[in-house]
């Protein structure tokens, strides 16, 4: 018997191919994004980290400043280290490297290898790992040997002149050679260019100092073992690595926005997985529905209640299975397809081997037949309760109201508590994981209440509809005939809309509060000058900017590590004594103070139990100790932490440093004031020198830049809604064949049939993408609310409306383009055929 019910389920299977494709479809989609994520991801790492290695090819063990809380200490190694080094048991060799970034201009004048690592470093004659392709390393002052692939990229040769910026005015220097490089960082498209030793010090360091030590072991020596040996040399705030750690962490390093990027990716394939669960509840309920005379003969054969649910989930394993494996093949292509367009595109990427790991197969197999079965157990604990005296009238009794009642006092609770919960979020400190949770909760509460909205909220249409005659009353009923298929179908696009409505509020929001933020005080200087890198600018930059008669008061914003109060921190440094001239603080105590005081944000003041007076512990990068005085607590809205003078934090830096030089000009902000700023900079292209406004665009285009990715990525949501919607107007027009028939057969043309389908379906959509804008706004304005509670004053609630009404018109135009072929099916039916179907 388990033999002939398995036979009919596959039976049913291959009879049903049309009303699966879409459901195969859905999932299909869902499982390629995870499959093509996880494979981009897995390739690109493996990539660079086989490109890091050959990076760190002879180099067994490097000695450099210790990074803390993610920052580099800047301290610098001498001649000393270098010689205690050579002479250790097991090193073959130790030289000195000294590099920062170098901004290398093409030939159009615009920065190389933008958005990568730029870097110049010292090389000799005798560093065999960068073998000259052509011509001679730089042996003095004004010459300089590039690698290879920027050579290509920008045309350059030995002999040319090439302009250069390292975070000062630009330097014009001669080509001696161009060599091959294996460097990682080249791989993904940046630049390495060298210097002799000297020239190199002087542009990074001091002379006789350097950034790092690279050692080789002698034969029978391990790096390890290597490792050992120099760590019982280096200095405090030093340490010994080895090359394979060294290998990984620049790996990680390359890949991580791609990493950092592969969750959000998951997470929107699993949003397209869920949406399309409702996709396969759909299919499988009307399958049963269909089905019932023959489950029922079964029944009364002999099949068991086990069996039958054991058929119906047979059906949608050999779904789920298909579809994944289909999904996966699909998704592997994406992901090699990805990098390949990449690569057009000019994002270089390192070469390697397409990555298809065991964890890929396993991830999508569970997520896809997973889904898939776990959606259609409804439906097949259903069809098992099918009694064998069904058999005899071929028509299950429907499902009672109870089941209805049930699910919506559940639904009301959800919702209720979820929102709730929202609301109660907004008034917390750190509301984050409650909002998340009670969005969670009131979303899957209206899904549960979908069915009960359905009636008054469609029903509010009919109006409207009746313009359209016949077919548009017709449509209206048959909208609300089956109200929990209709839920099921609007539900899809609730979800998708929902999200993306919520992302576009919170993101027209925070556009206002960053543009008011910036006019409003808070930043009180007109300029902010950086680096195109975000990286350090060179200590004669601050001068530079002094000595302008344009300029009244500039201030570099320092940052360093320390350990504060037995914690990893970073320690940011202000010339204090013009800071009320570029930033406003919002003191709640005291202020700035003379010597060695410190100021931080009330928040973490109060954590500590923390009054005016009261001194905390400092261990700074150069393992100095010391005690700083609390002067002043402050409100903050973003840049909470510790502030000093940058006299407290200058004694133990080799090299002071700045990401960031605040300047305040006499006449404010013009044309003419930014270009002289520029010049006396030298005209750099590695150095930014922006406005208020010029800054707040910047963190507004990154935001837009955000949500424009995550609106592609649910836009994958909305086209298994639109699968949806097509798979229940297609199963509704299957179900109702002989009314169809007889509407024909009473006047009703093609024509009408066709339009009562889409407006049926054009009601349904509807309902379901304004469901979702209305959960989106509420969830939008929950979100603002909590970011508001930070101490983010500007921030206020915007309705984009032009967008949402943008979102009303897609959720129509998916209603209107999902029954394009129901709607062409439902008109061709043949009448004659319709009236006689049982």
């Amino acid at each position: 018997m388990k033999t002939g019910v398995f036979r009919a389920a596959m039976r049913d299977v291959l009879a049903h191919k049309a009303r699966l494709a879409m459901t195969m479809l859905a999932v299909l989609l869902g499982t390629a994004f995870v499959g093509g994520t996880l494979v981009f991801t897995d390739t690109l790492s493996d990539a660079y980290l086989d490109s890091a290695q050959k990076s760190f090819t002879g180099v067994d063990v490097q000695l450099r400043a210790q990074r803390r809380a993610g920052h580099d200490t800047a301290r610098l190694v001498d001649e000393r280290l270098l010689d205690r080094a050579r002479a250790l048991p097991g090193a073959a060799s130790a030289r000195g490297v000294v590099s920062g970034f170098t901004a290398l201009a093409g030939k159009d004048g615009e920065m190389l290898g933008d958005g990568w690592a730029t870097v110049g470093a010292n090389r000799g004659d005798e560093d065999r790992r960068y073998p000259m392709a052509e011509g001679r390393a730089p042996r003095a002052a004004g010459e300089v040997a590039i690698d290879a692939k920027t050579a290509e990229r920008a045309g350059y040769a030995v002999g040319d002149t090439v302009r250069l910026s390292v975070s000062g005015p630009v330097l014009e220097e001669r080509v001696t050679g161009i060599f091959h490089t294996d460097d990682g960082s080249v791989a993904a498209g940046g630049t390495l260019t060298f210097f002799d030793t000297r020239t190199a010090q002087a542009l990074f360091a001091e002379p006789g100092r350097y950034n790092l030590i690279e050692l080789t072991a002698k034969p029978g020596t391990s790096a390890e073992e290597l490792r050992r040996q120099a760590q019982g040399i280096v200095p405090p705030g030093t340490e010994a690595l080895t090359g394979a750690r060294l290998a990984a962490e620049q790996a990680d390093s390359n890949a991580v926005s791609v990493r950092s990027l592969s969750p959000v990716l998951l997470a929107c394939a699993g949003i397209a997985l869920f949406v399309g669960s409702f996709l396969i509840v759909n299919t499988f309920t009307m399958l049963v529905a269909q089905r019932t005379r023959q489950l029922a003969l079964l029944r009364a054969v002999g099949a068991s209640r086990r069996q039958l649910t054991g058929s119906v989930l047979a059906e949608a394993a050999v779904v789920g299975l298909a579809a994944t494996l289909a999904g996966l093949v699909t998704g592997t292509g994406a992901g090699a397809g990805v990098r390949a367009l990449l690569s057009v595109t000019g994002d270089t990427m390192p070469d390697g081997p397409l990555v298809v790991a065991p964890r890929t197969v396993a991830i999508c197999l569970a997520l896809g037949v997973g889904v898939t079965l776990l959606a259609a157990w409804l439906p097949a604990r259903r069809a098992a309760k099918i009694p064998p005296v069904a058999a005899m009238s071929a028509v299950h009794a429907p499902r009672t109201t109870r089941s209805l009642v049930v699910r919506d006092t559940a639904g009301g609770l959800l919702a209720a508590g979820g929102a709730a919960l929202v609301i109660a979020a907004t008034a917390m400190t750190d509301g984050r994981l409650p909002l998340a949770l009670g969005a969670v909760l009131l979303l899957v509460g209206v899904i549960a209440l979908t069915p009960l909205l359905s009636r008054p909220l469609i029903a509010a249409a009919r109006p409207a509809l009746r313009r359209f005659g016949i077919s548009g009353t017709l449509a209206g009923q048959n909208a609300v005939r089956n109200p929990r298929r209709t839920a099921a179908t609007a539900s899809a696009l609730t979800i998708g809309l929902t999200l993306i409505t919520a992302l576009t509020v919170t993101g027209a929001s925070a556009d206002k509060a960053v543009r008011e933020l910036a006019g409003a005080g808070v930043y009180r200087a007109d300029y902010y000058v950086s680096m195109a890198n975000s990286g350090p600018l060179a200590p004669r930059t601050e001068k530079t900017l002094d000595d302008l008669d344009e300029v009244v008061a500039t201030s570099p914003r320092r940052e360093i590590p320390a350990l504060v109060a037995g914690t990893e921190q970073i320690v940011v440094g202000f010339r204090t004594a013009v800071i009320d001239q570029l930033l406003e603080f919002d003191f709640t105590e005291g202020g700035f103070a003379p010597g060695d005081t410190v100021v931080v944000d009330e928040e973490t003041a109060t954590a500590n139990g923390w009054r005016l007076g009261d001194t905390v512990e400092v261990t700074w990068p150069d393992g100095a100790r010391g005690a700083l005085a609390l002067s002043g607590f402050y409100r903050s809205a973003f840049d909470d932490g510790y502030k000093v003078d940058v006299s407290v934090l200058d004694p133990h830096l080799d090299r002071p440093t700045a990401p960031e030089i605040l300047v305040r000009t006499a006449d404010g902000t013009s044309e003419a004031t930014k270009r002289t700023l520029r010049a006396a900079l030298g005209d750099s292209p590695a150095i930014r020198v922006q406005d208020r406004q010029e800054v707040a665009d910047g963190i507004t285009g990154s935001i837009a830049l955000v949500l424009n990715i995550l609106y592609g990525m649910l836009a994958l949501a909305v086209v298994v809604a639109v699968l949806g919607v097509v798979n229940t107007l297609a199963m509704s027009v299957h179900e109702r064949v002989r009314e169809i028939g007889l509407l024909r057969a009473v006047g009703l043309d093609r024509r009408g049939v066709r339009r009562m389908v889409r407006l049926e379906s054009l009601v349904i959509s509807l309902f379901g993408g304004l469901l979702g804008i209305g959960l989106g706004v509420f969830l939008g304005w929950g979100i603002g609310e909590i970011v508001a509670a930070i101490g983010i004053d500007t921030w206020t609630l915007v309705l984009p409306w032009g967008r949402l009404a943008l979102f009303v018109a897609v959720s129509a135009l998916v209603g209107l383009v999902a029954a394009l072929w129901p709607a062409r099916r439902a008109a061709r039916t043949d009448v004659l055929t319709a009236i006689s179907a049982e």
